[in-house]
């Protein structure tokens, strides 16, 4: 049900509707409906279109959706997560763990990826930040260019942004992420 109600809250604050959100997603208005009132419970596949639609990402969905779980969470001026606590799942094409809990005004997240190969672009309205703390990754930012960035190197864009990453090398790499939180997301 606290899933539903973030995905309504994502949606709402991006001004979309529910039968736009099911044209973007490829899914239908009355699933999204269930969904959103708690009477429906979306595949894997399912979230990621959502989360793609809507400009975010699965993990960033679930991690929204149990924010209010965190004791200690509600209107506190201090969040701390620990070594190995956090949200975790995938983002774009590796692993991410959301570093903060609660309601704040960015998202920093821990990303590893193998992912040898650019894929699809994302964009979302938020402004993002990549710090490479580990390897060596190829950012391509559509007509923006595309950059070569190895460990502590960083790189900031806007929102509305086109963008993709992946390795420039045989092993993992790592990367600290902060992006905008939206109003009401």
């Amino acid at each position: 049900m606290r899933l539903g109600a973030r995905i309504r809250s994502f949606r709402q604050a991006r001004g979309l509707t529910l039968v736009e959100l099911a044209r973007l997603a490829g899914l239908s208005h009355p699933f999204l409906s269930q969904l959103e009132r708690g009477q429906a419970r979306p595949s894997m596949v399912s979230l990621e279109r959502i989360a793609r639609a809507l400009g975010s990402s699965q993990i960033e969905l679930i991690a929204a959706a149990t924010d209010d779980l965190v004791p200690g969470n509600g209107g506190a001026r201090v969040s701390m997560v620990r070594r190995m606590e956090g949200p975790q799942g995938p983002f774009g094409g590796g692993e991410a763990r959301i570093l903060v809990h609660g309601d704040v005004p960015f998202v920093p997240m821990e990303f590893r990826g193998r992912n040898r190969t650019l894929g699809e672009f994302y964009r979302h309205d938020e402004a993002e930040f990549l710090h490479v703390v580990r390897g060596a990754v190829l950012v391509d930012l559509g007509d923006e260019g595309t950059f070569e960035l190895e460990a502590g190197d960083s790189i900031h864009y806007a929102g509305g942004t086109l963008h993709r990453w992946c390795s420039r090398g045989e092993g993992e790499y790592q990367l600290f992420i902060v992006k905008e939180r939206r109003e009401g997301a």
